[in-house]
């Protein structure tokens, strides 16, 4: 089995900015946000499941996931996100696994924000924090998602504490800057992983 690599952090923090380098370096990530939305693409179970459970105007005229209604509604009623989320974190679950089993590079890398939320972190052997002020992330996620900074706020306060983060993860970067700084942070990291293989 390959050695695994959690990687997380919250919004904005710069976690793609990171697994990006770490492709450039030949590593293969798996992405959970990807595999979340594969997991609910038309036909798969999930997604019947979903169609199930809340009725048909979660579908598109297409038959595909109508995602912005589902989220006003979830926003709307927290115990539906909790419906929502048992049928999909066991789908995302096993796909990510899958991937991991069939690694393509020295080691592999799992890059989701809820890597301690969701015990994701069991699926992997060590944990890198990619960590940004809440200013940096608020102007970072504005710009990227065109989102308001109320509403990047409640994701961050929806999300686990940076404070936790850092006394959960085993690595941490710091992210409030220059690329070339957050790639020096990476570098030696890199190689510790890949010793870490031998």
């Amino acid at each position: 089995m390959a050695f695994i690599l959690g990687v997380t952090g919250g919004i904005g923090s710069g976690k793609s900015a990171a697994t990006q380098w770490f492709e450039s370096q030949g590593i293969q990530v798996v992405d959970a946000d990807i595999v979340a939305r594969e997991v609910v693409e038309k036909g798969q179970s999930a997604l019947q499941k979903i169609q199930q459970t809340f009725g048909d105007w979660v579908l598109q005229p297409d038959g595909s996931l109508d995602r912005r209604a589902l989220r006003e509604y979830i926003f709307q009623n927290p115990q539906a996100r909790h419906t929502l989320e048992q049928i999909t974190h066991p789908a995302i679950r096993q796909s990510i696994i899958q991937q991991l089993q069939n690694p393509r590079s020295t080691y592999v890398i799992l890059v989701s924000p809820l890597l301690f939320e969701t015990n994701q972190h069991e699926l992997v052997n060590h944990t890198l924090l990619v960590d940004a002020s809440e200013q940096t992330q608020i102007q970072r996620a504005s710009q990227r998602d065109g989102q308001n900074q109320e509403q990047i706020q409640k994701i961050i306060a929806a999300q686990m504490p940076r404070e936790r983060k850092r006394e959960l993860a085993n690595d941490i970067v710091f992210n409030d800057g220059l690329l070339e700084h957050l790639h020096q942070q990476l570098e030696p990291l890199h190689q510790s992983y890949l010793k870490r293989t031998d």
